[in-house]
């Protein structure tokens, strides 16, 4: 069972990874002005993400293939997005903050430390999405609208 699942979480992290992704840039915020809202604010904030962006695919993989190593201090992330919305994720815990644009339909991943609490964040389709877990091993999740 466990090697099916870590078999479609890599089919998962394969497929997504057809975008053209760079580092992404500082700006974390967006202004609401009075005629917009959330679901163009974070559209806004995908758009700008996607352009730098440069996702850890093969940090995840090597995580997801080797799960049983206890000597890697990192562990990976993953999201499905299984909405019709492009969302942005946010995880963030001890020292560690990350933003992931995460297209409708595709995966998003990252690589954090292991043993800690994590909060991720953000929203889907105006729906807002917030979790807090404790991730000492590899952590996958599938959001819907």
């Amino acid at each position: 069972m466990k090697k099916l699942f870590v078999c479609s979480t890599l089919s998962l992290i394969l497929i997504s990874c057809n975008a053209n992704y760079g580092s992404y840039p500082v700006r974390t915020t967006y202004p609401s002005g009075s005629g917009s809202n959330s679901s163009a604010n974070t559209e806004r904030e995908y758009a700008e993400l996607i352009k730098t962006y440069k996702p850890e695919t093969a940090d995840v993989l090597n995580d997801l293939l080797n799960a049983d190593s206890p000597g890697n201090p990192k562990t990976s992330i993953s999201v499905e997005n299984q909405s019709r919305c492009n969302m942005v994720l946010t995880v963030s815990g001890n020292g560690f903050f990350k933003k992931i644009p995460i297209a409708s339909g595709k995966v998003g991943y990252t690589m954090v430390p292991k043993n800690q609490n994590y909060k991720l964040s953000g929203m889907l389709c105006n729906s807002s999405y917030q979790s807090t877990k404790f991730i000492s091993t590899s952590y996958s999740v599938k959001l819907s609208n």
